[in-house]
């Protein structure tokens, strides 16, 4: 609610100007009669100076309603009062008086407890939109500010209603009083290039530094319909139309708007004109009435025959005002028992086309007969070329999700491989060509070779709670603060309570983070705290700048302080971002070496799969020498990707560790791609056993002792056979020279886990350039050191 305390204004109702115009009228006019009329009524006026000298108490109003009523009758006609929505209003402020008969009745059925609000004029707007008129009215600028105004008034079924305001400020005048400080030319410039700075208004306008005197008359018209049809288009033009879940409640409230009918129902049934079949669309999102519980229906089969040829035939509207009546003459079919079954009485059936080609029906249901019928189906008119619009933009979006989906899923295959997916697409087309079966084979490679390698971040589960815990205690520290405030200026026990709750929560939460904290919060803070803070804003308007700080600060959506999470989500999908570019782009030059399939995928970091082998290629021979320079180099790219990690952090406010492993398994196995579920997977049982080291290898103990085998500033290198151990030996010495590994070098054996035995370790420390990327000659550091140098 506008402060109207704080506006550069003293405000007094005063009928100066009204009087003035009678008095020029009277001057003016050539009839005796309507001079001795205004005479007559100017000499009633007199006796109550106070209504020209102003008046700045609103509750005098009922003591001058009379003589009000008396002097502004030229301007509020007994005869158009049950016909016009008008009432005289003091300025700048929500109190009207003296209004029409429908005006008053609008009111009355809004109820009691209604209020009166311009829509979408916020307190620093109101502010400026009074100094205009100040520099129109005074200083005889002609500075246009005609934003539309609007009044929301619900009518008595609760129907929101919208009214356009004219305001009327012929009889309203401004005299500058002492504080008034003068508006020059350069500072009107100044002003219109700043409108959004209330402070530099405030400034040439201070609090009360001019003097109103004067009444406004406001006439309002009706455009609920035109302001519910606009809503619409701009609904469907500019957003998710008629497909969120979300959009559909405001969906169909506007339709009740337009239809002027608290509880009617929207449907929605798409047609397939191929199937010549209706088709139920999400269920939880728009039900299909002409459907009712069934998902699919052929349309013949669906409606009486002049339902099927006023819609789909003729693609007109089709309306049926007394439902019960339609269905004894039309033997009850099943479009009648749908809708009988519903408790529908009364229905329009829209067409949605382009063209000739229908693409859905709009359904709008009423549970009365004869509500909706022919004649108000024309408020449609309007209103279906968006909804065509919409669906066809829809449809087509939909298509191209299709088309994008089959491409990713079914044909994003890697260059490497992409020759035997042609090579059996060949096969396919030339079957269908031949009249043969023709049917899409499983693509498999034997006797490949695996490689595995991840970078993970350590602790990344902790992290995340660690973000969550800070973001909670930073709200609830803001939430006991404004209570502290509270109690401060008024004592009151439900305060002190509730402020004892979050204190115990804040202790708690201090020392250790729950699964349920998290909700145990959310439900404090939407149950207890927030219509408390509702009403302190309220009671209380010392706490209303701490207040809306606090808002200001939580997620609108959430009604949680996402901080540190949206910071933690942030970084690592920005790390995981750059770690999977910079693994792409190294990956190209090692399809130099020999053909292989890789695949990454991002997680809390990033994971690769390599194979290769002699059946991935129907031309190059393969040799194991092509092997080893593909794990040299994939030793070699990790540590790159370690120090990629960390430069790539540097200056970032959150700073994360990872850590890196590599699988080596010597044996070849097959892989195959699996049609129906559109990826490479190793094949067979024996095969399997690959994937489940993969899985489990990250969380692996060193045998003896709780300590994970993945370390931040290390490489573990898993293995099972002593020929693995000997050659990722040669790689790591070739790597220490070239200054990329350390000298410290563990030797370890695994604990068992489900399914794995017998795995031992190579962890090796990790070298790290100064910077990114480095040179040959650049000296290298270890982890503690570049912990160092980056803080």
């Amino acid at each position: 609610m506008t402060d109207y305390e704080e506006l550069p204004v003293e405000i007094y109702l005063s009928f100066h100007k009204v009087v003035e115009k009678l008095k020029s009228r009277m001057e003016d006019s050539k009839s005796s009669i309507s001079k001795e009329y205004i005479n007559s009524l100017l000499a009633y006026i007199e006796s109550f100076p106070q209504l020209i000298d102003g008046i700045s108490d609103c509750e005098d109003l009922d003591k001058y309603k009379d003589p009000i009523r008396v002097l502004l009758d030229n301007l509020f006609p007994a005869v158009l009062t049950k016909n016009e929505i008008k009432a005289a209003a003091i300025p700048f402020k929500n109190t009207i008086f003296n209004p029409t008969y429908r005006f008053n009745k609008i009111l009355k059925n809004a109820g009691d407890d209604f209020e009166l609000k311009v829509r979408n004029l916020d307190e620093n707007m109101y502010y400026v939109f009074c100094c205009v008129v100040i520099l129109n009215s005074h200083y005889k600028y002609n500075i246009d500010f005609s934003k539309p105004l609007f009044y929301d008034i619900p009518d008595a079924h609760g129907l929101l209603k919208h009214y356009r305001i004219a305001m009327n400020a012929d009889f309203v005048s401004f005299e500058p009083t002492e504080k008034a400080i003068d508006i020059t030319a350069e500072r009107v410039e100044e002003l219109m290039q700043n409108v959004n700075d209330i402070e530099l208004w405030k400034k040439y306008f201070p609090r009360k530094s001019w003097t109103l005197k004067g009444v406004s008359i406001l006439n309002l018209t009706d455009v609920t319909v035109d302001d519910a049809i606009s809503e619409l288009k701009t609904n469907l033009l500019y957003h998710n139309g008629i497909e969120e879940k979300q959009s559909y409640p405001k969906f169909q409230e506007i339709f009740q708007s337009i239809f002027n009918i608290p509880d009617l129902r929207v449907g929605f049934t798409e047609f397939n004109e191929d199937e010549g079949n209706f088709n139920q669309m999400d269920k939880e999102f728009a039900k299909s009435f002409i459907l009712d519980s069934e998902n699919r229906s052929d349309c013949r089969n669906s409606m009486c025959e002049g339902a099927y040829n006023t819609l789909i035939q003729d693609i007109k509207y089709f309306a049926i005002s007394d439902v019960e009546e339609y269905a004894l003459k039309n033997k009850h079919n099943l479009l009648s028992e749908n809708l009988l079954n519903q408790d529908v009485k009364s229905c329009i059936l829209a067409p949605v086309a382009k063209g000739h080609k229908l693409l859905a029906v709009l359904e709008l249901v009423s549970y009365r007969k004869n509500e909706l019928n022919s004649i108000n189906a024309l408020k449609l008119d309007e209103i279906i070329p968006y909804l065509v619009a919409t669906v066809e933009r829809k449809r087509f979006e939909t298509e191209n999700r299709i088309k994008a989906v089959i491409q990713s899923e079914c044909t994003s295959i890697h260059p490497s491989v992409l020759w035997i997916f042609e090579d059996e697409a060949k096969r396919y087309i030339a079957n269908q060509d031949a009249g043969k079966f023709a049917s899409f084979r499983d693509i498999a490679f034997e006797d490949v070779y695996p490689l595995y390698g991840q970078i993970d971040i350590v602790g990344s589960s902790d992290e995340r709670n660690t973000a969550i815990q800070k973001d909670i205690l930073i709200q609830l520290k803001m939430v006991d603060n404004i209570l502290s405030l509270a109690l401060e200026t008024k004592p009151i026990p439900i305060y002190e309570q509730v402020k004892f709750r979050i204190e115990e929560f804040i202790e708690d939460i201090t020392l250790s983070l729950s699964a349920s904290s998290e909700t145990q919060v959310f439900n404090l803070l939407r149950d207890e705290v927030n219509p408390l803070l509702n009403h302190l804003n309220t009671k209380i308007p010392e706490l209303k700048k701490a207040i809306d700080n606090y808002k200001a600060t939580i997620n609108v959506d959430t009604g949680l302080i996402y901080e540190n999470r949206k910071n933690y989500d942030e970084t690592v999908q920005s790390i995981n971002q750059k770690l999977a570019t910079f693994l792409d782009r190294k990956q190209q030059e090692a399809q130099k070496i020999f053909p292989h399939y890789f695949e990454r995928y991002k997680t809390d970091g990033v994971d690769h799969n390599i194979y290769i082998g002699p059946s991935m290629t129907r031309q190059e021979k393969f040799s194991e020498v092509y092997l080893y320079n593909l794990r040299l180099w994939q030793l070699r790219t990790m540590c790159e990707m370690e120090n990629h990690f960390y430069h790539k952090q540097q200056g970032a406010q959150l700073q994360l560790d990872a850590a890196s492993l590599i699988l080596v398994f010597s044996a070849t196995l097959s892989i195959r791609y699996r049609m129906d579920e559109k990826k490479f997977d190793v094949d067979g049982t024996y095969n399997a056993r690959y994937e489940i080291i993969k899985k489990r290898i990250d969380k692996a103990l060193i045998k003896g002792t709780n300590e994970r085998i993945t370390q931040k500033g290390k490489i573990a290198i898993i293995y099972s056979q002593k020929d693995d151990e000997v050659e990722y030996a040669r790689y790591i010495k070739y790597l220490q020279r070239k200054s990329y590994l350390g000298d410290e070098v563990e030797h370890l054996e695994l604990e068992d886990v489900q399914g794995v035995v017998g795995l031992k370790a190579i962890r090796v420390e990790v070298l790290y350039s100064q910077s990114v990327p480095r040179t040959e000659s650049e000296e290298t550091i270890t982890y503690e050191d570049l912990m160092d140098v980056l803080d």
